[in-house]
């Protein structure tokens, strides 16, 4: 079986229930593998939790500043040199926006997923010079924004653990947002639609300390919230966030952003909650307009549709979620690519010393 070597964003610690979808994607993969009896081994900083072995890099700073910055894809760097004077790595499989900033020296194939909008990667990123380096996208909408160098092994869509949120609970009067609490997100419109709409609101999700995300906390979300129509719950994982998006109305993804896929919009059609979402970037691939949610164009109709959420079927939701969302359907797909990225680098290798004879 396979050793993969995984490299999370070095400021973001891994495990299952974390924010960043690109942490729990890893999360995913690392678990699958090590119960496949392959070997996962995961670099990622201090705070993180994995199924394979985990090489900890020092703590995220409490800023995220461009020093901070730069002191993490060192550390990252360091990090995968050492672990592959250690083990014998078939593969290293990427996650940060800032992977090109740590690339090992060529000898290993790297592959690289592209978590986030294609714009927000260095050029470097997008069309890399080291040989042996693959590029995937998680959505149909993201690769069609990608330069042509970087969509050059397709698309393998995320997916969620399913059957995780298939419990049903009781519906309670709330609509719910879950995710990264930052601008791009449209906390404060989902708040506006949500107010507009006369439905109390839950906001689940991690502030984390990049300057510019505290203020809009501090600014924009903060000066909106009473604890009672509108309430700020901070990270919830586990059971708690099981029930949260079982018990929720719906849930609010007013992004501001082209979203390349959006795990807590899956993660709520799976607990038969309707989804309401601007149709930024993939959300209308993942939600089916009057099906298993409304896809609206701005507050106003965000308001209308909170309410209408309710005539939507919950288990056609679920349906759905199991259909189309699954993680091991993406779990599985990763594993074939690794398997066809070793065997054209063994390949390569062979064809290499042919000619060299």
């Amino acid at each position: 079986m396979i050793t993969v070597l995984s490299v999370a964003y070095p400021l973001a610690p891994v495990r299952s229930d974390t924010a960043g979808g690109a942490e729990q994607v890893l999360s995913m993969l690392d678990s699958a593998l090590a119960d496949a009896g392959g070997m996962s081994i995961v670099i990622a900083p201090e705070g993180s939790s994995t199924a394979g072995t985990l090489v900890r890099i020092s703590p995220p700073a409490s800023i995220f500043d461009e020093r901070a910055r730069r002191e993490s894809q060192a550390a990252a760097y360091r990090a995968i040199n050492e672990a592959l004077g250690k083990w014998r790595i078939d593969l290293v499989h990427m996650h940060g926006i800032d992977f090109d900033r740590y690339l090992p020296p060529e000898g290993v194939p790297v592959l690289a997923t592209l978590h986030l909008p294609p714009a927000w990667y260095g050029p470097d990123a997008l069309a890399p010079k080291r040989r042996g380096t693959y590029l995937v996208c998680v959505s149909d909408s993201q690769r069609r924004s990608c330069p042509c160098p970087a969509g050059n092994l397709g698309v393998i869509k995320n997916g969620v653990p399913v059957g995780k949120y298939m419990k049903k609970f009781a519906k309670r009067n709330f609509a719910l947002m879950l995710g990264r609490i930052c601008p791009e997100k449209g906390v404060h419109l989902g708040m506006a639609a949500a107010r507009a709409a006369g439905i109390p609101l839950a906001i689940a999700g991690t502030v984390f300390p990049y300057p510019e995300h505290l203020a809009y906390f501090r600014d924009v979300v903060r000066p909106g919230l009473d604890g009672k129509r509108c309430r700020f719950l901070g990270a919830v994982g586990g059971a708690g966030k099981i029930r949260l998006l079982g018990e929720a109305g719906c849930l609010l993804a007013p992004s501001l952003a082209p979203e390349t896929s959006s795990l807590s919009a899956m993660e709520a059609i799976a607990s038969g909650t309707p989804v309401v979402a601007f149709p930024s970037g993939a959300l209308p691939e993942i939600v089916d307009e009057g099906r298993t949610g409304f896809l609206v164009a701005d507050t106003k109709e965000m308001a209308e549709a909170i309410r209408a959420a309710g005539s939507l079927d919950s288990d056609l939701c679920r349906e759905t979620a199991r259909r189309r969302f699954s993680s091991e359907r993406m779990t599985g797909e990763y594993f074939a690519l690794y398997r066809r990225i070793a065997e054209r680098e063994l390949e390569t290798e062979r064809l290499k010393g042919v000619s060299e004879r």
